[in-house]
C-alpha cells in the first residue's frame, strides 16, 4: 500500500442552499398577519487549506469524492434555515491545485493557513416575507435555495524538502537517506527502484533539515522520459541539491563525470533549476575501484567550483562532513529567504455596466438567453408555482430580456432556451411591450412564459 502520494483527482461537491418559507403569520383575532416566511440557509463551501501537519494527500486517494453540508430549509415565524457547514480540506504546503478539465493552474497553495474556496456553496432561497413589497403585499411562494458548485480538481504536491538527492538510477540515493536519517525506503540492486520520493528529516547541529530522494533520473527525464516530470517537479522547491554519484557502477559509458553532466543538463532543460546551490557526493567509495575513480574525478569537479565529498552509504564514511555542509547551505538558504506569506487570492469584481445576460439566435424565432442572472433566477423559480413563474417574467423583464429578444428578431411564440441548450428552462415567449399590466392578468397567472 501506498504511503507516499503527491497526485490525486478530488470530485467536490458545495452544499445546495436551503430553500425559502412561504408563510402566513396566523394568531387569534389576526387571521392575516402577513407574510412570515424565513430564508433558507447557505449550502457549506468546499475549502482547502495548507496545514502544516499534513505532508501527503493520500487521504484523498483513498476517498476521492467529498461533500459540504446542505443549507435547511426557512420556516415560518421568519425564522431562517442554519447554513451548511463548510467543509475544510487539509493539504500540504506547496499543493498545487488544477482544473481537471482544462489543466489550469488555479491556485498555488504555499504558506500555513493559506485558504482557497475550491468550491462554493449555494445561496439560500428567499422567503415570502422578504418578496413582500408595496405591490406585492403577501406573496403565496418562495424562492428555492440554489445547487452548490460542482468541480474536479487535480491536486498537485511539488515536495517542499530543503535538500534534493538527485542521480542515476541505483547511484545509492535511497541507501544514502537511510543513512541520513530515519527513512526506510526501498532499496534494490535494479533500475528505479525508488517510484516515489522518500523524504528523510535530518539534524547537523542545530540545523535540522528534510531530505528528498528524488527518483533515479535518465537522459530525457526534462521531456517527460523515464516519469521524469514527476521526478523534477519534486526539486523546484529545494533550496539545495545534491548530486549522488556512483563510483563502483559497472554500466559501459557511465563515470561520475558523465552522469554529473547528464543531470545538468536535465535540470537546465527542466528550468528554472540552475541557480540553487549543489554539493556533490561520490557515493560506494567503500569498493576498491570505487575510491580510485572518485579520488582521480574530485579535483576534476572541485576545479568546476563544487564542494566534493566522497562518501559510503552503506560504511556510513564521509557521511558526518556531507550532513554538515548540507546543513550549512539549509541555513544560509533559510536566513537570505523572505519571510513565507500565504498565497494572495485575486478577487477580480465585473466591470459596471456588464448586463448579465447575452441572447443568441439559434434557429428560425428559437433564440438562447445565457448570463449568470437569468440561469441564477430560474434555478430559483418553484415552477409548479404560477405565482413565481409570474415573478421570474418580471424579474427578466426589468432585467431587459424582453428587450433584447425584441432587438435579436424574437416573434410571438419564439421558442427561449435560458441555460445551455440541453438541460435548460424552454418556454413560448409573448411579448408583453404595452400591456405589461394586461399580460400579469389574474393573481398566479402569466402568459409571458408559456
Amino acid at each position: 500500500m501506498a504511503d507516499f502520494v503527491d497526485h490525486v483527482v478530488l470530485h467536490i461537491k458545495a452544499g445546495d442552499g436551503g430553500n425559502g418559507c412561504a408563510s402566513i403569520h396566523r394568531e387569534k383575532f389576526k387571521p392575516l398577519g402577513g407574510p412570515d416566511g424565513g430564508n433558507g440557509g447557505r449550502g457549506g463551501d468546499v475549502i482547502l487549506e495548507v496545514d502544516p501537519n499534513t505532508s501527503t494527500l493520500l487521504d484523498y486517494h483513498h476517498r476521492p469524492h467529498r461533500r459540504a453540508g446542505n443549507g435547511k430549509q426557512g420556516m415560518g415565524s421568519n425564522r431562517d434555515g442554519a447554513n451548511g457547514e463548510d467543509l475544510v480540506l487539509p493539504v500540504p504546503n506547496g499543493t498545487v491545485v488544477r482544473s481537471a478539465e482544462t489543466g489550469e493552474v488555479l491556485v498555488d497553495l504555499v504558506g500555513a493557513g493559506t485558504r482557497y474556496v475550491a468550491s462554493q456553496g449555494g445561496f439560500g432561497g428567499l422567503g415570502n416575507a422578504a418578496l413582500a413589497n408595496s405591490r406585492r403585499k403577501a406573496p403565496g411562494f418562495a424562492l428555492l435555495g440554489e445547487p452548490g458548485d460542482e468541480a474536479d480538481v487535480v491536486l498537485e504536491l511539488k515536495t517542499v524538502a530543503d535538500v534534493a538527492l538527485v542521480g542515476f538510477p541505483n547511484a545509492g540515493k535511497s541507501s544514502l537517506i537511510a543513512a541520513l536519517s530515519a527513512a526506510r525506503p526501498k532499496i534494490a540492486d535494479y533500475p528505479f527502484t525508488t517510484l516515489i520520493p522518500n523524504l528523510g528529516v535530518v539534524t547537523a547541529g542545530e540545523t535540522v533539515f528534510t531530505v528528498a530522494d528524488v527518483p533515479g533520473l535518465i537522459p530525457g527525464a526534462s521531456e517527460g522520459r523515464g516519469l521524469g516530470h514527476e521526478f523534477l517537479r519534486h526539486v523546484e522547491r529545494c533550496s539545495t541539491i545534491v548530486h549522488v554519484l556512483d563510483c563502483a557502477t559497472m554500466e559501459p559509458g557511465r563515470d561520475p563525470l558523465t552522469d554529473f553532466d547528464v543531470i545538468e543538463a536535465e535540470l537546465a532543460a527542466y528550468g528554472s533549476l540552475q541557480d540553487r546551490p549543489r554539493l556533490v557526493a561520490l557515493n560506494k567509495v567503500d569498493v576498491p575501484d570505487g575510491r580510485e575513480l572518485a579520488d582521480i574525478v574530485t579535483p576534476l569537479l572541485e576545479e568546476r567550483g563544487l564542494r566534493v565529498f566522497e562518501i559510503s552509504a552503506a560504511s556510513h564514511e564521509g557521511l558526518r562532513p556531507l550532513t554538515y555542509a548540507m546543513g550549512e547551505m539549509v541555513a544560509r538558504a533559510r536566513a537570505e529567504a523572505p519571510v513565507e506569506e500565504p498565497t494572495r487570492l485575486v478577487i477580480r469584481p465585473k466591470q459596471l455596466g456588464e448586463t448579465g445576460f447575452a441572447v443568441r439566435r439559434v434557429a428560425e424565432n428559437t433564440f438562447q438567453v445565457t448570463g449568470e442572472k437569468p440561469e441564477r433566477w430560474i434555478r430559483q423559480t418553484d415552477f409548479a408555482n404560477d405565482e413565481a413563474v409570474g415573478y421570474l417574467a418580471d424579474r427578466l423583464e426589468r432585467l431587459g430580456v424582453e428587450e433584447a429578444l425584441i432587438g435579436a428578431g424574437a416573434l410571438p411564440g419564439a421558442e427561449v432556451v435560458i441555460g445551455p441548450m440541453q438541460g435548460g428552462y424552454v418556454f413560448d415567449w409573448q411579448p408583453s411591450q404595452g400591456e405589461a399590466a394586461a399580460a400579469l392578468g389574474p393573481r398566479g397567472t402569466d402568459r409571458r412564459l408559456g
